[in-house]
């Protein structure tokens, strides 16, 4: 792979921008200084300006993208730690993760089929709600793009994140149990954050749900998203 300078700075600039944004985050707890979207916006300025194309950018922060697959192994930590929350709930878990990725499937298919989208848009669309190594893993094996469902499931979760309380509050759920439940369903990791930071309660149905879901769907999205085109396209 040939050396790019430009390659270079732009990892640098990720890695020290996620650093420092977490610093700010942290003292500033608001949605818009997030590292998740804040390093991304000011990453976009810095390439619009000096016009460095997404290729270039991904020549060398490709190792970034690539960790995500350990990530996704060290997912299955909370649920040995939270086994018996698991046994406890299993029941209310497993219904609301299936009820939970249908809903995902089939409203993303409408969505898509609203404003047209082409098959590779689609199936990337439909594999957006669940976190990103799970999401990724997904879209490979039904021929999504893996740039577009990052992108999808990061709009996903913002998205969550800025209506969670909203809606939790119209639904009245008085378990927290469930609270971080639908969250960690919804939002997946923006949500998993959002919920730890209501409650640990909240964080840790959160975490289960995030995982858990992300699991069916590896396992079994492939056949529920060609089944819902089928049946419904």
């Amino acid at each position: 792979m040939q050396f790019d300078s430009m390659s270079v700075l732009c990892f640098v600039m990720t890695l020290i921008g996620y650093v420092l944004v977490k610093k700010l985050h942290r003292r500033f707890p608001y949605m818009l200084f997030s590292p998740a979207l804040f390093v991304p916006f000011l990453l976009i300025v810095f390439m619009t300006i000096f016009h460095v194309s997404y290729d270039t950018y991904m020549q060398e922060s490709q190792w970034i993208v690539w960790m995500l697959g350990p990530a996704t192994v060290a997912f299955a930590i909370p649920i040995y730690e939270y086994r018996q929350v698991i046994h406890k709930h299993a029941i209310s878990i497993c219904l609301g993760i299936v009820f939970g990725m249908l809903a995902g499937v089939i409203s993303a298919f409408y969505l898509a089929k609203i404003f047209h989208f082409d098959q590779e848009t689609s199936f990337s669309l439909m594999a957006r709600s669940i976190s990103t190594p799970f999401a990724m893993e997904l879209t490979n094996n039904i021929g999504g793009s893996v740039e577009l469902v990052i992108l999808f499931t990061m709009i996903t979760g913002i998205a969550g994140v800025a209506l969670a309380d909203l809606v939790l509050a119209g639904l009245k759920l008085h378990s927290r149990f469930a609270q971080g439940a639908a969250l960690g369903n919804a939002a997946h990791g923006f949500g998993t954050s959002k919920a730890f930071m209501r409650h640990k309660e909240e964080g840790v149905a959160a975490c289960l749900s995030m995982v858990l879901a992300g699991v069916f769907m590896v396992l079994l999205g492939p056949s529920i998203i060609h089944l819902v085109v089928y049946a419904l396209g």
